[in-house]
């Protein structure tokens, strides 16, 4: 009998020697890298074209904004040809794509200042006030949520619940003049309308261009403690409203997660319901609620234009409101374009997040 182990084929060491670019794993996370290149460039050129579109739609005249009403006909067609309008729609559209990728947007009609220098003057106060929001809404609503769920319907659910309701539906304009005509007017706990008194509206380095963060590397406490003033309120309206929406969102993935198999198994074993909803339900619902708490925040980073507009915060909203009242159609459109970017890239982000913590959505 011969007992030696027969050599083995060259064919059988294929598998073992093949390249990584031919194993599943790495097909699939290519294949949703290129469909997630693909679908951002898509996505991207659809926000150009409908901003292009509605640039062309809408009946103010830009070339009147820019010459006024009394220009003689020849000062009229020399601006029309300068902005290009002269040209076929399709050409229109390329010019218009070309110069949106060098970055020049063009000039305010309102403030004649380039748009991108608007931009980077109005965004970061909107970025301030939204990140303190949605900071907020995700310390007190992911809490919250879970705790309606673990005493789901009995009276700290229901309270619970009550609160996210009216955060989540009540006007915010109507919230905020109420809460500055009581916590300002009345009781004065908090600062007014603007980021900062005049006092130190001049005297805060711009380092960030945020006026929290610049009064606190420059070591002005007292010029921190003026802005902290100022934001509290909008923050602590725009949070209500993120807490209400997240609350809600947070209860409904848990209890989904409580009807679960595991979850029988984990009470069969002994633990608590507070252990299986903090340490398992929740840990296994996080891939939604992150998707939640993006969603939110890009909300409130377009621009809560009521909010702004109440207590005059110097941001993308009260910018936007402002462009649309003087007919300055450029500055709306690139402010629009830069929404639609925001919450493009915020999904994109959230939905990458996700599948790095949930294995069941991991394709590579």
């Amino acid at each position: 009998m011969n007992d030696k182990t027969p050599e083995p084929d060259a064919g059988d060491l294929e598998p073992t020697l093949a390249s990584p670019a031919s194993r599943p794993g790495f097909r699939r996370g290519l294949r949703k890298t290129g469909t997630t290149v693909v679908t951002t460039l898509v996505t991207l050129l659809g926000l150009l074209v409908v901003t292009f579109s509605l640039g062309r739609v809408l009946p103010a005249d830009p070339v009147l904004k820019i010459v006024g009403d009394r220009a003689s006909q020849a000062q009229y067609d020399k601006v029309y040809k300068e902005l290009r309008l002269d040209r076929p729609l399709a050409e229109q559209f390329m010019s218009y794509v070309s110069d949106m990728a060098r970055g020049d947007f063009g000039r305010s009609l309102v403030t004649s200042h380039p748009i991108s220098e608007d931009i980077l003057r109005f965004f970061p106060a909107t970025f301030e006030l939204a990140t303190v929001a949605i900071l907020i809404g995700v310390l007190i609503g992911l809490p919250l949520g879970a705790l309606c769920a673990l005493y789901n319907d009995r009276l700290a659910d229901h309270i619970g619940r009550i609160f996210s309701l009216i955060g989540y539906s009540m006007p915010i304009f109507w919230l905020g003049i109420i809460g500055l005509l009581v916590f300002y007017s009345k009781l004065g706990w908090v600062g007014g309308p603007g980021q900062l008194d005049i006092a130190y509206q001049f005297s805060v380095p711009t380092i960030t261009h945020l006026v929290l963060l610049d009064s606190a590397i420059s070591g002005q406490w007292d010029a921190f403690a003026n802005a902290l003033s100022h934001i509290i309120l909008p923050a602590s309206l725009l949070g209500w409203f993120a807490v209400g929406y997240i609350a809600r969102m947070v209860r409904s993935f848990l209890l989904w997660q409580m009807r679960q198999d595991y979850i029988t198994v984990l009470r069969v074993k002994g633990l608590s319901e507070g252990a299986i909803v903090w340490r398992h339900a929740l840990r296994n619902a996080a891939g939604p609620v992150l998707t939640i708490v993006a969603l939110t925040y890009a909300y409130l980073l377009e621009g809560a234009v009521l909010t702004e507009t109440v207590f005059a915060w110097p941001g993308l909203g009260m910018y936007i409101t402002d462009s649309l009242f003087a007919a300055d159609i450029p500055a709306v459109l690139v402010a629009t374009l830069l929404i639609g970017i925001i919450f493009m890239v915020v999904n994109i982000s959230s939905e990458l997040i996700q599948d790095s913590l949930d294995p069941r959505t991991r394709t590579a």
